[in-house]
């Protein structure tokens, strides 16, 4: 990680990065423990990490970074995506906006608020994808 990214991701856990990462964390959790919902529960563990430390890192479509359709790409992977759109993805994605729009009255809150904003994106549909270095 290089040091801007550090400092940006020690500034993003200040100004909103750790609440939103217990979200997914808290969301997470509740999909484990309905055992039905573990695909779910590994996407926003893993979508938590992401939140938690952003700077340096990027999500993109597992199929397109692998270059292979697998489950969560392929069809089941879009009814995933509205299952989880329709339990857990709004909420994530309203919070991220609120914060968004809070970060962004400010001028140094500007960049924070639009990671909040594309994070918002993938709280809708975040089967099917990874997290790679940016």
């Amino acid at each position: 990680m290089s040091p801007l990214s550090f400092l940006l991701n020690l500034a993003w856990i200040v100004f909103g990065g750790l609440w939103m990462a217990a979200g997914w964390v808290i969301a997470a959790i509740i999909m484990a423990i309905t055992i039905i919902g573990l695909p779910w529960a590994r996407a926003a563990f893993n979508i938590a990490a992401y939140t938690l430390l952003p700077f340096g890192q990027r999500a993109v479509s597992r199929d397109l970074y692998t270059g292979r359709e697998d489950v969560g790409t392929g069809a089941l992977g879009v009814i995933g995506n509205i299952i989880w759109f329709v339990l857990a993805g709004w909420w994530l994605a309203l919070a991220h906006l609120i914060t968004a729009i809070g970060l962004a009255i400010t001028i140094i809150g500007i960049p924070f608020a639009w990671a909040h904003l594309k994070l918002a994106g993938i709280a809708l549909w975040p089967i099917g994808k990874t997290i790679v270095p940016a």
